[in-house]
């Protein structure tokens, strides 16, 4: 399911690893990602509260890494491999906020293109 911002989002995304390669924190790799949404002129917003409603009741607590041009979620890591709960909870990300479609993006790989999965509800 490739489309235009997705794209863009992975072309930002491989910017950044190029230039600082795996092993940093993940929330240096978020902020340089945010810059080059900048300096690519995508917006986005950082840690974005969504809410659980379990049984009528609201539940607070999560919050989305980034929401890119109010379409799409990214959920952000810095591992050397990937626990199997992150594509379950992106998904819930995504049902929580109404928005059908997201990226894994894993900056603590070698090769970049081998930490990028796509999601979608």
């Amino acid at each position: 399911m490739a489309d235009e911002l997705t794209e863009r989002i992975i072309g930002a995304a491989m910017e950044v690893h190029k230039a600082l390669g795996p092993g940093l924190l993940e929330s240096i790799y978020e902020e340089a990602l945010c810059y080059e949404f900048e300096l690519q002129n995508i917006a986005y917003e950082r840690q974005v509260p969504v809410d659980t409603v379990y049984k009528g009741r609201v539940i607070k607590g999560q919050r989305i890494d980034l929401l890119v041009e109010k379409e799409a979620v990214v959920e952000m890591k810095s591992l050397s491999r990937l626990p199997e709960v992150t594509l379950a909870q992106t998904i819930s990300y995504l049902r929580a906020a109404k928005l059908k479609r997201g990226l894994i993006i894993n900056f603590g790989v070698p090769r970049l293109i081998d930490g990028i999965k796509r999601v979608s509800t």
